[in-house]
């Protein structure tokens, strides 16, 4: 058995992700720790999934506030030092990895002090601070996406290897089941599910365009709708759409969808933003998509996302700036009402075998640690 510490942390698509790995990892035998923030997300959903906890206290640098460096700073010093009590007092880890959180600098800092290998995951397109800084010393980083590796040449070390491995999806999503998934949506074989989401806060602009369309949408026979607005677009969604009982049979609005799994498995389109961990999620069930990539993301890193599924012919992409225009009903409509392009669109999205990255990511894991094994 090995020991092995992740970092994660801040965001769902940071700790999904971490935590689809660690589930791999336990199942292959290894003892996993995480190491993140209690006041932050991963404070409830690591130990809601059974790992061990440490808690650490950091905050990120932010350069349009140059005085926030003094307290980052002294945060990180005392998170390196719970990091060396914890270390202390349980053992050594043989192997640590990071997910490109602030959260992960006091762990593999301590790692590359005390020649621990260690492995970054990047789920985005664009680094972020953490994993660029990190990626010098890191024995491998480990990409989502074959577009990412550019982005890390210049920040790794001579010997460090750059491996795309794929998003890690929970076990609970790639297993889902399209026939569970179906009779829990209500759909029958001969139905036709469109799934739309916008990643967990919603999407504002793909609500409205969704809504605008109502007319149309309805009027396809055996169209059902399973429409996620997140919590702060809820209400204002359900007015909008006015459905009326016989309506809100085919249409069903909800705030936020907690199994994820099953939605996707049901679905026989996505219509969503192009977040990393809907980009990888969307993959492993192989459905095929329609992506409105989120406009203000850093360095528009969505965009760059929804061109891994666009050109494996997975997906289409739309700019969030045409959702008003007639382009975004003819695409949405021409592939409701396509079902042969539709099928191609899912071999395509099943030949990217995302439904083995967590596999693929604990392989490269389970590389680094055979030399300096302590505790096998």
């Amino acid at each position: 058995m090995t020991r092995i510490a992740i970092a994660a942390g801040g965001t769902a698509g940071h700790i999904n992700p971490a935590l689809a790995l660690a589930e791999e990892l336990k199942a292959r035998g290894h003892e996993v720790t995480f190491y993140g923030q209690p006041s932050r997300l991963e404070g409830t959903l690591v130990p809601q999934a059974g790992f061990p906890f440490v808690p650490l206290d950091v905050t990120g640098f932010d350069r349009a506030r140059p005085w926030t460096l003094a307290t980052a700073l002294v945060h990180m010093r005392r998170a390196q030092r719970a990091v060396a009590a914890h270390v202390a007092s349980a053992g050594a880890p043989d192997v640590a990895v990071g997910f490109g959180a602030y959260v992960e600098l006091p762990l593999l800092r301590w790692c590359a002090a005390h020649d621990v290998p260690y492995l970054l995951h990047e789920q985005n397109s664009v680094p972020g601070l953490a994993n660029k800084t990190m990626a010098s010393k890191a024995s491998c980083v480990c990409v989502s996406l074959p577009v990412a590796i550019d982005a890390f040449r210049g920040h790794v070390g001579a010997s460090t290897q750059i491996v795309v491995t794929g998003n890690p999806v929970r076990r609970s999503v790639v297993d889902a089941s399209r026939e569970e998934g179906r009779a829990h949506a209500g759909v029958t074989d001969g139905d036709v599910l469109l799934l739309v989401f916008g990643g967990s806060l919603g999407a504002r602009h793909l609500n409205a365009g969704v809504c605008a369309l109502k007319d149309e949408l309805l009027a396809r026979p055996g169209l059902h709708i399973l429409h996620s607005t997140g919590a702060k677009d809820y209400d204002d969604v359900v007015r909008r759409l006015a459905l009326s009982d016989d309506e809100a049979a085919r249409w069903r609005v909800v705030p936020y969808i907690d199994a994820m799994g099953e939605a996707l498995a049901a679905a026989d389109l996505v219509l969503s933003r192009a977040g990393a961990s809907s980009i990888a999620e969307i993959a492993a069930l192989a459905v095929p998509s329609m992506l409105v990539p989120y406009p203000f993301a850093t360095a528009d890193h969505q965009t760059t996302n929804a061109r891994y599924l666009v050109d494996a012919g997975a997906a289409v992409v739309l700019a969030d700036e045409r959702i008003d225009d007639p382009a975004f009903s003819q695409e949405l409509l021409g592939l409701l009402d396509d079902p042969a392009r539709r099928a191609a669109m899912r071999a395509a999205a099943r030949a990217l075998r995302q439904d083995r990255a967590a596999v693929a990511l604990a392989d490269q894991v389970e590389s680094l640690q055979t030399p300096l094994a302590r505790h096998a």
